[in-house]
């Protein structure tokens, strides 16, 4: 769009967030409230070729913005997912960085948080082990040391505890395992998929077995 004279203003019919800019009498761009407060934009404003620019900027930004708090609206997110997605909707760099550094200040994003609420949801909701979470959470990007202060944070008996209960709630598909190696192969394949360590799965897999198959102790 060149040059030219804002000769109307017109709020959106299904978003009275966002403004239409109307120039010379054609439609120019729609912009949010917020931009047209921010430009000081108005009936009968000129704008020059470098003002347009800045307007166009301007809402580009905005719309970066807006995206992010959207995201931040389904659950939260880490800061490289937000940069990830900013990023695959064809933000610039600066953009992208502006948006993160203002999160940030206003405390939408903190990946220590972050990590905390994801390791606390994964215990209420659907349980894994220190493994699996270690994984999902550098899949977010969050740094390594932030992970590991999370998890340290678990105690051991703790994730033990959680094993278990998650074993019993499983344990009727192994039940039937024709002996005590094939039981353990299999069940604790699955808990290792869980994330749990061998360490915590072995004491485990050894009282079900007793349970399932009183007396039995053989591998054969």
């Amino acid at each position: 769009m060149s040059a030219g004279t804002i000769t109307a203003l017109v709020v959106q019919t299904h978003d009275h967030d966002r403004v239409n800019v109307f120039v010379d009498g054609e439609f120019a761009l729609g912009v949010h409230v917020a931009t047209l407060q921010r430009e000081g934009l108005y009936k009968g404003k000129v704008l020059d070729e470098a003002g347009w620019q800045r307007l166009e900027c301007a809402e580009s930004d905005s719309k970066a913005w807006e995206s992010a708090l959207r995201l931040l609206e389904t659950r939260p997110r880490s800061e490289r997912e937000i940069r990830d997605r900013l990023r695959q909707k064809s933000y610039q760099p600066e953009q992208i960085e502006g948006v993160v550094i203002r999160l940030r200040d206003l405390g939408l994003i903190d990946d220590q948080t972050f990590a905390k609420m994801w390791v606390d949801n994964r215990t209420a909701n659907k349980p894994k082990g220190a493994q699996a979470l270690r994984q999902e959470l550098a899949r977010k990007g969050v740094d390594r040391a932030i992970v590991d202060a999370t998890l340290a944070t678990i105690p051991a008996a703790d994730e033990a505890a959680q094993c278990a209960v998650v074993a019993r709630e499983a344990l009727r598909r192994y039940a039937d395992a024709p002996d005590r190696a094939t039981f353990q192969r299999r069940f604790g394949g699955f808990l290792q998929r869980r994330g749990y360590r061998f360490d915590t799965i072995k004491p485990i897999l050894s009282q079900l077995w007793a349970e399932v198959q009183p007396g039995n102790d053989n591998d054969d």
